[in-house]
Formats: C-alpha cells, sequence, structure tokens
C-alpha cells in the first residue's frame, strides 16, 4: 500500500486546535508522585518475560500471585469488595477492541488504563499476557481481584499512563504486540459520591482521579481568577456562556466558600439557566476534570511515547469520550501515517521522522446500538486504530 500524500498538519504543541494555557496563567499542573514505590524488586514480578532478578522464578511466580498483579504495596492497598465486582465497570466497544487487537496466546499487551479491568480481562482470556497501569489505586484492586484467575499472566502498576515508560522501562519491557487506552471515567468513579464526578448527589467536590494530586476542584473554583476559570471553561468544556459562569462563580464564593459538587451545580444553574435536557454544569465539570488531572497533556505524552513501544505490526488502540481527545488523538495518528510533511514555508515536501503507523479505522468506531441498550454510557465512545509498519533499515 503506498504511504499517504503530504499534507500540513500542526506541530505536536498545536494537535490540539485550542492553545493550552500559558505557564503561569493561574492554575499549575498536577504533581506529586506518579507511581506508588514497590515493597520488593520490580524484576521480581516479571517472570513470564524473563527477568527474574535476584530471586528465583517459582518464588517470583509466588510474589507476583500474592499481590494479585500488585505494582503496589499490597498492604496500602484499598479493599476491593468481592460482592461489588459485577457492578464495578462494563469495558465499552469491548468486540471492536478485541478484533483490532487481535491478542493471542503468548502475544504481551499493554493497558495503559485498567480501570476495572474488563478489557485487560478479554485479552487474558485470548491467551495473551497484560501489562496494565493506573493512578486509582481502587481500581487496581478491584481489578486485580477480579483477574486473579490470571496472575502469571497479569500484572498491574500504579501511576498516570503520561509516565509509562519511566515505570515499564525500570522492569526491561521493550516492545509490545498492542497498546490500549480508554481514556472514559469508569462507571464506577462516576457512581462514587465522595469522587465528585457527578453532581446527580451531593459529594465533595474533588474530581482527582489520582487521590495523592495535590489539587482538587475546590481549590480551582475557589481561588482562580475569572479569566482563569472562563479560559478552563472555554477551553476544556467548551462551553460558550464561560464568562458568565466564572463571573457567577467568583461572586458566590466571596460570600461562602465553594466545597461541595451540588452547590457548584446549583451557581451554575443561577448563572446559566437550564435551556435544554443537558445540565448546565454538565461541561464546566468536565472542563474542571480535565483541568485538575491536566488529561489533555497526559494523552498527548502518552501518545508521543507510544508507538516506539509496539513491535512491527503491533496495534494501539485509544477510546476517547469527548470532542478533545479524539481530536488530539486524530490528528496525532495523522501525523504518525504521514510519510512527508509540508509546510506553507517550505520549497518542497520533506520526509517525517516521525513516520511509523498506518490508520486502520479512517473514521471513529461507535458503539452498536445492541450495545448502547444495554451500556448507554459507550454512547460517546469513539475508538480509533493504527497498526505499526515495518522498521526500516
Amino acid at each position: 500500500m503506498p504511504p499517504p500524500t503530504a499534507i500540513t498538519l500542526p506541530s505536536w504543541p498545536d494537535l490540539c486546535t485550542r492553545k493550552p494555557m500559558a505557564a503561569g496563567g493561574g492554575f499549575r499542573r498536577p504533581a506529586g508522585r506518579w507511581f506508588a514505590p514497590l515493597g520488593w524488586s520490580q524484576m521480581a514480578l516479571w517472570p513470564w518475560l524473563g527477568f527474574a532478578g535476584d530471586a528465583g522464578e517459582g518464588d517470583a511466580r509466588r510474589s507476583m500471585s500474592s499481590s494479585r498483579g500488585g505494582g503496589s504495596d499490597p498492604q496500602n492497598m484499598p479493599s476491593a469488595p468481592e460482592g461489588d465486582l459485577p457492578f464495578y465497570h462494563e469495558p465499552v466497544l469491548l468486540k471492536e477492541v478485541i478484533s483490532y487487537l487481535r491478542p493471542s496466546p503468548g502475544s504481551l499487551y499493554f493497558d495503559a488504563t485498567l480501570g476495572g479491568g474488563g478489557h485487560s480481562e478479554a485479552l487474558l482470556q485470548a491467551g495473551a499476557t497484560v501489562v496494565a497501569m493506573d493512578q486509582d489505586p481502587v481500581a487496581i484492586a478491584h481489578a486485580s481481584m477480579r483477574l486473579r484467575g490470571h496472575a502469571e499472566r497479569f500484572s498491574a502498576l500504579r501511576g498516570n499512563f503520561r509516565h509509562f515508560e519511566e515505570v515499564l522501562g525500570e522492569i526491561g519491557v521493550k516492545k509490545f504486540d498492542g497498546i490500549l487506552a480508554d481514556i472514559g471515567v469508569s462507571s464506577k468513579q462516576l457512581d462514587d459520591v465522595s469522587k465528585g464526578f457527578s453532581f446527580m448527589h451531593d459529594g465533595p467536590l474533588d474530581l482527582r482521579m489520582n487521590p495523592d494530586a495535590p489539587q482538587t476542584a475546590a481549590d480551582l473554583v475557589n481561588t482562580l481568577s475569572e479569566e482563569d476559570l472562563m479560559r478552563i471553561f472555554f477551553d476544556y468544556g467548551e462551553e460558550p456562556k464561560g464568562r458568565r459562569i466564572a463571573r457567577g462563580i467568583v461572586q458566590a464564593r466571596a460570600a461562602k466558600s465553594i466545597r461541595t459538587t451540588l452547590e457548584l451545580a446549583q451557581i451554575v444553574e443561577k448563572a446559566s439557566p437550564r435551556s435544554g435536557k443537558r445540565h448546565p454544569a454538565t461541561l464546566v465539570f468536565q472542563a474542571l476534570r480535565i483541568a485538575v488531572n491536566d488529561e489533555l497533556g497526559a494523552l498527548q505524552d502518552f501518545l508521543k511515547a507510544a508507538p516506539k513501544w509496539l513491535k512491527p505490526g503491533g496495534r494501539i488502540a485509544i477510546i476517547s469520550f469527548h470532542s478533545l481527545e479524539d481530536r488530539i488523538v486524530k490528528r496525532s495518528f495523522q501525523h504518525y501515517a504521514l510519510a512527508h510533511l509540508d509546510r506553507p514555508e517550505w520549497p518542497a515536501p520533506r520526509p517525517n521522522p516521525d513516520y511509523c503507523l498506518h490508520l486502520l479505522t479512517r473514521k471513529p468506531v461507535e458503539a452498536a446500538p445492541e450495545e448502547l441498550l444495554h451500556n448507554p454510557r459507550a454512547r460517546s465512545a469513539r475508538l480509533r486504530v493504527a497498526e505499526r509498519l515495518p522498521i526500516t533499515p
């Protein structure tokens, strides 16, 4: 198949059409520890990769089994009641993901966003070995219990997927047959009142994926200027009434700090009364969640690194849930799939040094009507897939 023709593309910093907030613009990106320290040698956790470290293979297998895939210290891992597991998370586009990724016995996959473990479970059931990562320790606890029957072919590490290179580099993993990232918020997180992801019930205005992150949504709405709040709502929520809502928040917090989800939802509704089915606070909460967790920055960092971790013929599948994420995935895949680049100031197209992927989905794959009947939350899911090209000398 001939390579795609050259088109003019934005550079990496412009992959998202809206410019990110300038440094010093009022809020800082989440910082802090990005993966939990291990209670033992990481090398000893990976006997099926041939890295048993100083321990014998039998000891390494016992360490993995006892940890239930634990990349984090099991003594510090939140418990996961077994009775809750069936309701924890239903993976979206599962059939489509497995069809594109083609797992088989002996293959190695990276699930960059473990969540409830549904996609990892399907990969494991096909005989693959799975390395997984998630920044939520509760998610790791639930998924590790769910997948304990596959302990010798599964291990989960705690961390944000933007840092996966550092984590995997320590344990000696080099290449994968497939990489998956499901960028959405899990059903469990949406339904957990203590997380504050939903304003259907009152809860703390938190919105952190990683409970160790230093900054909550309450910190942002109570400290940022009206201008910075407006930019968050415009850039991350594409909220057309962002200025009016930001002004309402600043006025309300002058009388009392905003600490709960319902407080904020009521303030937003007062500033921007409901005019349709969607609650006026929906895009505001989306924007704050993206800002608190630096979700778009993490996605860009992940996509910059992920293709080089694929074996030739290996595939990368990304599931996104709103236009900002899908736009970044689409443009990054397009960039990697171009043999040549062209810019107006260049006299002729130039070879693309990042050319390494072949697009398998020209348009995003959406959930089938049958899936939407039993899982309405899949209606926003968009899947894009690309394949690693052979490495040329």
